[in-house]
């Protein structure tokens, strides 16, 4: 077990600890400013838990209503100078709560409320714009992923319809009140690939009228020259989820994923869509993530995986299984720390051998992974170079990102 010491020393392991082992809640922490942005269900799928601030400005959604968080050694308690977390009797950390914005508590001129529309997952803005996934409503049995809680969240948390005037009334109300800087669109799986059809509405009058960064999340289209067309327009990110690298279990965990798509073809828009750098305007970064989850196959699969990203080069999202409320895998335990901390030491290593971009984009932090650059404290590399190369990266786009926001609000 890893020891007080090195919690308090090291707020990567902490945050990987506390996303293995979840927290408990005392009852001190619903007085006063009460749980900050709230419990809400995110639409990430795999988030569920408090938002809060580690030390060090690590950005953290901490499980707290699950089952497993129930036996968590870990309690949050408020006490006259704020939220602090203990391991059992040992005090490891003050917590800021993530702050919760005015516009949180407003609502869109047609009556919405802006949280149905968008959410904070940290600093960045997440919309999930469409209908539910339809693996949730095939028929005659549903083939979503196990994991997976985005089909409990429409209607609940979340709405199921939003418009492009809502949400950019959103994004507007995110980027005054909250400083945002990048927006994230996300959709499940639709028949006929129709979900960047959806999505180009959406992104080009965000892009247009706001200048942020924005980024989209769906399954692999079959036309791959779509993607050309969003670097075009001024797309700075795509993701794509294939969750496991592991054949046997992306079948088994993913079964619509496996059926409809298959691992070989998102491994392919990978590899194509991060050929694309070069080919889009000069003014708009561009990256491609792979996503996986850490802890639904072994650790070196997960490794194998960071390193056919990496090799491609896109940059891995690692996250790590949450056994959410009301999913497939609800009953499921959740990893162990100490098996994933290879896996998020091979992450930083492995971007910062491949000369990845990461931790670039100004005023990014995401709550629900470790990013790449959050996993310095895990690898007991320098990289002396490589880490002076990104931080004049990050000045200089920081600059540029700078004079473009001004000239949109001018």
């Amino acid at each position: 077990m890893l020891t007080p010491t090195e919690l308090r020393q090291n707020s990567a392991l902490l945050k990987l600890d506390l996303y293995c082992k979840g927290a408990r809640l005392d009852d001190s922490c619903f007085d006063g400013e009460g749980t900050g942005r709230g419990l809400l269900r995110t639409r990430a799928g795999l988030g569920s838990g408090l938002e809060v601030v580690l030390p060090g400005g690590f950005w953290t959604n901490v499980p707290v209503l699950e089952d497993f968080a129930k036996q968590s050694p870990y309690v949050i308690r408020r006490r006259a100078d704020g939220l602090h977390l203990y391991r059992d009797d040992d005090e490891i950390s003050g917590l800021e709560l993530s702050p919760r914005p005015a516009w949180y508590d407003a609502k869109t001129s047609s009556g919405k409320p802006m949280t149905r529309v968008g959410t904070l997952q940290g600093t960045y803005l997440g919309v999930y714009p469409a209908k539910v996934c339809d693996y949730w409503v095939a028929e005659p049995a549903k083939i979503n992923c196990h994991f997976c809680s985005v089909g409990l969240n429409l209607g609940a948390d979340d709405a199921s319809d939003k418009s492009v005037e809502e949400v950019l009334e959103v994004v507007r109300a995110a980027r005054e009140g909250s400083g945002i800087t990048y927006v994230d669109f996300n959709t499940g799986h639709y028949e006929g690939d129709t979900y960047l059809d959806i999505l180009e509405p959406y992104l080009r009058r965000i892009k247009d009228e706001t200048g942020l960064l924005i980024g989209v999340q769906t399954p692999p289209h079959h036309d791959l020259s779509r993607y050309d067309r969003l670097r075009a327009m001024g797309v700075n990110r795509v993701s794509f989820c294939f969750e496991i690298f592991d054949r046997n279990r992306f079948r088994e965990v993913c079964p619509g994923k496996d059926s409809e798509y298959g691992l070989d073809r998102y491994l392919d828009a990978i590899r194509y869509c991060a050929s694309l750098g070069p080919q889009g305007p000069a003014s708009e970064p561009w990256v491609t993530n792979g996503e996986i989850i850490a802890g639904l196959e072994p650790p070196e699969s997960s490794i194998a995986a960071i390193d056919w990203i990496t090799r491609a080069g896109a940059i891995p999202t690692v996250c790590v299984f949450r056994p959410l409320r009301g999913t497939d895998y609800e009953d499921q335990d959740p990893p162990d720390t100490e098996a994933l901390i290879p896996v998020f030491r091979r992450l930083y290593d492995a971007c910062m051998e491949a000369g990845l971009p990461i931790g670039c984009a100004p005023n990014v932090h995401v709550s629900l992974v470790l990013l790449p650059e959050e996993c310095a404290g895990l690898s007991s590399r320098t990289f002396r170079w490589q880490r002076a190369k990104l931080a004049v990266m990050k000045r200089v786009f920081a600059a540029q990102f700078s004079r473009r926001l001004r000239a949109h609000v001018r």
